[in-house]
């Protein structure tokens, strides 16, 4: 595989981030949806090989902390990095707008992006009853205190 590399979330990524959507989550956002990421009160980012997207994320910026809205790798690109990549880019970003924290939720069913978080620092703080529809499951609350700047990976 072609090395892969993380940039800010363009207007010309978004048919393939919402394809990704499709393919990853049993409720995607839609294309006009994921707009918002290229606002002031949010930030995407997304993983390529190639100039291909095979992972994205977004965070919402709130003062004082961002809230990650999600995390997508395509399938066929799993566990080579491109969640770690996207997750770390975003904590740099956090940091670079002195944010203090981080959070986001994750179904408790999802032991390989538990598993991801918590090697990136991030700690369990609560549950989110009946947070997930489809199929129906609780969310894990995460969080991160941004002590500095994350190091590129």
């Amino acid at each position: 595989m072609t090395p892969m590399q993380t940039e800010q979330l363009k207007r010309e990524h978004l048919p393939a981030v919402a394809a990704l959507e499709k393919l990853c989550f049993a409720e995607p956002w839609s294309e006009r949806a994921l707009e918002w990421l290229l606002s002031n009160e949010a930030v995407g980012v997304v993983a390529l090989t190639e100039n291909n997207v095979i992972g994205y994320g977004g965070m919402l910026i709130a003062p004082k902390e961002g809230q990650i809205t999600n995390v997508a790798v395509h399938p066929d690109c799993r566990r080579l990095g491109g969640g770690r990549a996207i997750v770390s880019a975003l904590l740099r970003e956090a940091a670079n707008r002195r944010l203090e924290s981080v959070s986001l939720e994750v179904r408790q069913s999802n032991l390989p992006a538990i598993a991801l978080y918590e090697r990136l620092g991030f700690e369990k703080v609560g549950v989110r009853k009946h947070f997930y529809k489809h199929p129906a499951e609780d969310a894990l609350v995460m969080t991160r205190v941004l002590a500095e700047v994350p190091k590129e990976d």
